[in-house]
């Protein structure tokens, strides 16, 4: 099958071009889609590919490429097995460059700070997710471990292995961090009475519960800058 490359396209549909001339933030999203795709299909230009990519997402936006498996992206006319490891290692190093960037400073004082740092991870999942932040007595992060996937209950969520893990790494304050695929950070009532019980038990063995953060489509909210978590 014949391809048609990005310097193929008429002057004035060639995201190349454009980048070089105005720079890479005057690209369009579909613009974007198509420098990384690099070719089209017979009668299909990269440009034209990367626009029909993008309507087929959920969200019919870039950020709806997390939500995109590999065989459903391998079903648009187009792209086959090599462009959809593309997409897909594209939203994997979005990720991944986020967080690196927001570990960087390696100290977080506040919910804006961890929230920041697992945002990108955990606001595209279509599960819940339940992650232990732990820090040392300067905020310092120390290490991190998934509690549980899936839902977020006292039934599920085992007090003992989250003070047990954070004791090995020498913690002295933990962060719950979880997310509701929904988008909406609300917290549940589970998620209040987790956070509580932990609480509670940290108390006891003298590693604080500092927050309890839910992760939404872009937003969070802190039980503990709302007052959900009594000490």
């Amino acid at each position: 099958m014949e391809s048609l490359t990005v310097k193929e396209l008429p002057p004035s549909e060639r995201p190349y071009e454009k980048c070089m001339k105005y720079g890479v933030d005057k690209l369009s999203d579909a613009e974007l889609l198509a420098v990384i795709l690099r070719t089209g299909t017979k009668g299909i230009s990269s440009l034209a590919l990367a626009q029909t990519v993008l309507r087929r997402c959920r969200k019919q936006s870039i950020s709806g490429l997390y939500d995109m498996e590999i065989d459903e992206l391998k079903e648009i006319s187009g792209i086959g097995a090599v462009k959809a490891l593309q997409i897909k290692c594209l939203t994997e190093f979005s990720k991944r460059l986020w967080r690196e960037k927001n570990a960087s400073k390696n100290f977080f004082r506040s919910a804006n700070d961890i929230a920041n740092y697992y945002m990108e991870h955990m606001r595209h999942l279509d599960h819940e997710e339940v992650i232990v932040m732990m820090l040392d007595n300067k905020c310092a992060f120390t290490g991190d471990f998934r509690l549980s996937s899936g839902s977020v209950n006292a039934s599920v969520v085992s007090v003992r292995d989250v003070f047990m893990r954070a004791a090995r790494h020498g913690a002295v304050q933990i962060v719950l961090v979880h997310n509701h695929p929904s988008g909406d950070p609300s917290p549940s009532e589970d998620d209040i009475l987790v956070s509580q019980k932990i609480s509670d038990a940290g108390s006891l063995l003298e590693i604080r519960l500092s927050d309890s953060i839910v992760i939404g489509d872009g937003n969070y909210i802190s039980l503990r800058s709302k007052g959900l978590i009594k000490t």
